[in-house]
């Protein structure tokens, strides 16, 4: 089975967004997740698969979302978690 499968968590924005928009543009398949799908539209046009995720959530919840992309895609060759904040500050004055 040939190309790259992505499950990219966090792909509304930031780091996510750009590594779904650079393997898109590369000819790999991309399942885009993000607790808020609606800003992911331009990524589901440009050919991703757009899925809700909140990467809090349980177990059975993340796994049922891996299962569907492998369901569509037949498997996931790349996983990248990128949802998250920046927290900018001195170790002392961060909490």
């Amino acid at each position: 089975m040939p190309g790259n499968v992505w499950f990219i968590v966090g792909a509304s924005s930031g780091f996510g967004r750009a590594i779904a928009l650079e393997a898109l543009t590369r000819g790999d398949k991309v399942a885009a997740a993000s607790r808020n799908i609606s800003n992911m539209i331009d990524l589901e046009h440009a050919g991703a698969m757009t899925l809700e995720l909140d990467v809090a959530g349980d177990e059975v919840e993340i796994m049922a979302t891996m299962q569907k992309v492998v369901d569509n895609y037949g498997r996931i060759t790349h996983c990248v978690n990128a949802a998250g904040y920046l927290l900018e500050g001195v170790i002392e004055a961060a909490s």
